[in-house]
């Protein structure tokens, strides 16, 4: 027995164990641990958990979280039935791998909840745990679990099945490196959990109506995107996509962070794109010391993803909790940015980014900005062409740029969800410059009616706006956060929770006004 297949027999084992689930039909379980692309290494797969329409809502009536999902994504109408899929898939440099992820399927008599139904694939956020798997919803504090429990509330729960992988470096895949952000592995692994998933669908009573809809928050958001375009360069049909709050300008928003305008979580996000795009390209640096300070640079490429909590991380030296940058300019022309104070309302924000126990070195700041200069982008520090840098001569800067997703155009329905407030992935150099460059005049402009922009934390048009309720519950759930912690509970919560569900709930409105005009 190998290593894969003797780690997904004991993870399949613990959860039956814990959950008392099994399989919907009777007969053999067929294996496939051929590790080809695609292929499901159970079928069927194992059953998670199986809940009643009635009993799933009060799981989450049972608690104040679950409370608030209810709240915003309705009373189940539809049982869900959820499976942990295993799958092979490949890695950042096309090596062979396996992953795992959630197979959801509703159940019931009511209307929209048996026969064939729409598929929801979804891409999950950054997350540091190892151990995270959207599958297991049995344990709230297990990692995943939340996000998992959204899931199944928002689109399961209300006629849709969804398939939702925990990618590969996550669970039980072998792989020993998560990666991030790399468009074209990810859009893979996406397409090779929706083959796994429907090759399970005919043994555990599900049906495929051939509407497939692809959403994602976050790191989802860039992979949800980068999905869809690379279904559409395959002719392979899309319904409909909603990427949610994603860094889909990679290379705007990678200046943008160099340029000074740090981000919440850019500690945790610099080591995940470096370690990535290192195994990816091989160009990255010759050796972690070449990006990181001496503190960090010892063990950095094996520590993200990690079983160890993030917290603790820090506390044991191994990563910065805010500090990406010196506080000291790298060279005299750039004191002005070491940190920024314009924004005037952002300054605070951008300060956490600088420290004297900083990650990243003085040196590669600086060879970054001098080609960020040398070759600057079209949105960076200014707009002009809105477009990638031209001709990059950064590894870093090439490899954000090959990872860039400003140079296609949806032919299908899009909606791009976010909120303007949000200090992890900034908004104005992601989704609205994706919204500019899909508008007229630019070259990549979408036909009209095709393109759908929701920024859940502006002021509602009235009764003519079909958002103004999302938009009402946002405010009140902000307004909640601000009146227990004040604005520095705002910021923190910002991306991480308060977003993602009213962003969910717009999705999913979205993707039943397709589906009810015939897309």
């Amino acid at each position: 027995m190998n290593k894969w297949t003797g780690l997904a027999m004991a993870s399949a084992a613990a959860m039956l164990t814990a959950c008392g689930g099994g399989s919907d039909l009777g007969g053999s379980t067929e294996t496939d641990l051929s590790g080809a692309r695609g292929s499901l290494v159970y079928n069927p797969p194992l059953r998670v958990t199986a809940l009643s329409a009635a009993e799933f809502k009060d799981r989450l009536a049972a608690s104040a979280s679950g409370k608030s999902l209810l709240a915003v994504a309705g009373a189940p109408k539809c049982g869900v039935n959820i499976h942990y899929i295993e799958y092979g898939t490949v890695g950042g440099a096309g090596e062979a791998t396996n992953a795992s992820g959630a197979l959801m399927v509703p159940t019931g008599d009511a209307a929209g909840c048996s026969g064939a139904r729409p598929v929801v694939l979804y891409a999950h956020g950054t997350t540091t745990d190892r151990a995270y798997n959207i599958a297991d919803i049995t344990e709230p504090a297990r990692p995943g679990a939340s996000e998992g429990s959204l899931l199944a509330a928002m689109y399961a729960a209300q006629g849709f099945i969804v398939v939702a992988p925990n990618y590969a470096g996550y669970d039980i895949s072998k792989l020993p490196y998560h990666p991030y952000l790399n468009a074209d592995q990810q859009s893979k692994e996406m397409i090779d959990a929706l083959a796994a998933a429907r090759k399970a669908l005919p043994r555990i009573s599900g049906q495929d109506a051939g509407k497939l809809l692809i959403t994602g928050y976050s790191q989802g958001g860039h992979v949800a995107m980068a999905t869809h375009r690379a279904l559409q360069a395959a002719n392979v049909p899309v319904t409909a996509s909603a990427p949610m709050s994603g860094p889909y300008a990679l290379g705007a928003f990678g200046d943008a962070v160099y340029y000074g305008n740090v981000n919440l979580g850019a500690t945790v996000f610099t080591p995940l794109l470096a370690t990535s795009y290192q195994k990816a390209y091989g160009n990255i640096y010759s050796q972690p010391s070449d990006i990181y300070e001496a503190a960090y640079a010892s063990g950095i490429e094996t520590l993200l993803p990690s079983t160890t909590p993030l917290a603790t991380l820090v506390s044991q030296g191994k990563l910065p909790q805010t500090a990406l940058f010196s506080s000291t300019p790298p060279a005299p022309a750039f004191a002005g940015i070491t940190p920024p104070t314009t924004p005037p309302a952002l300054a605070p924000l951008f300060a956490l980014g600088f420290g004297s126990n900083n990650l990243i070195k003085n040196s590669s700041r600086l060879s970054f900005l001098q080609d960020a200069i040398a070759n600057p982008d079209g949105a960076v520090p200014s707009v002009t062409t809105g477009g990638q840098a031209a001709a990059p001569q950064h590894p870093m800067r090439k490899a954000f740029k090959a990872n860039d997703l400003r140079n296609w155009a949806p032919k299908r329905p899009v909606m791009l969800c976010g909120g303007n407030g949000d200090p992890t992935v900034f908004y104005n150099v992601n989704t609205t410059l994706m919204q500019g460059l899909w508008s007229a005049p630019s070259p990549l402009a979408l036909p009209a009616g095709l393109l759908t922009v929701l920024d859940v934390d502006s002021a509602s048009g009235g009764a003519s706006d079909p958002f103004a309720a999302v938009k009402a519950g946002f405010a009140q759930a902000k307004a909640g956060v601000a009146a227990q912690g004040g604005a520095s509970a705002v910021t923190q919560a910002y991306h991480g929770t308060l977003v993602p569900p009213f962003c969910n709930v717009a999705a999913r409105a979205f993707f039943q006004q397709v589906l009810a005009s015939g897309g």
